[in-house]
C-alpha cells in the first residue's frame, strides 16, 4: 500500500498502481508530453474513489510507504495500459509501419471468403 499526494488531495493505492503512476508521470515530463490516467484508490475517508490524473512536465506527485491495515483497489488493466505507454515513449517505434504491425487488425479478411 502506498500514499499518493496529488495537489492537495491524499489517497491510498495498492503499490503496483502507484508505482506505475509515478514512473510515468517522470517518463511523461522527460519527454515533455502529457496524459490523463484513471485510477481507483482510497480517498482519505476510506472509501473508495475513481481519480483521474492530469500528468505533464509540472505535475507535483508524491509516492510514499503506507501501513494502513486495509486493502485498496487494485487497477490492473490501468496499470497494464500504462506501462505498455511507459515502453512506447521509452522505446518509440522507428516507423508507422512497425506501430502498424503491433496494431490489431482492423478486418480479418479470411471472415469475408
Amino acid at each position: 500500500m502506498k500514499h499518493v499526494m496529488y495537489g492537495e488531495k491524499s489517497l491510498l493505492m495498492d503499490d503496483d498502481s502507484a508505482d506505475a503512476l509515478i514512473e510515468y508521470a517522470g517518463v511523461i515530463a522527460q519527454t515533455g508530453s502529457g496524459d490523463t490516467v484513471r485510477l481507483r484508490a482510497a480517498g482519505s475517508d476510506g472509501n473508495a474513489v475513481e481519480v483521474v490524473f492530469l500528468l505533464n512536465a509540472s505535475t507535483g506527485l508524491i509516492v510514499e510507504s503506507a501501513s494502513a491495515q486495509m486493502d485498496a483497489p487494485t487497477n490492473d488493466d490501468a496499470v497494464a495500459e500504462i506501462r505498455r505507454k511507459i515502453d512506447l515513449l521509452r522505446n518509440p517505434p522507428s516507423s508507422v509501419a512497425e506501430m502498424l504491425e503491433d496494431a490489431p487488425a482492423l478486418v480479418d479478411f479470411d471472415d469475408i471468403r
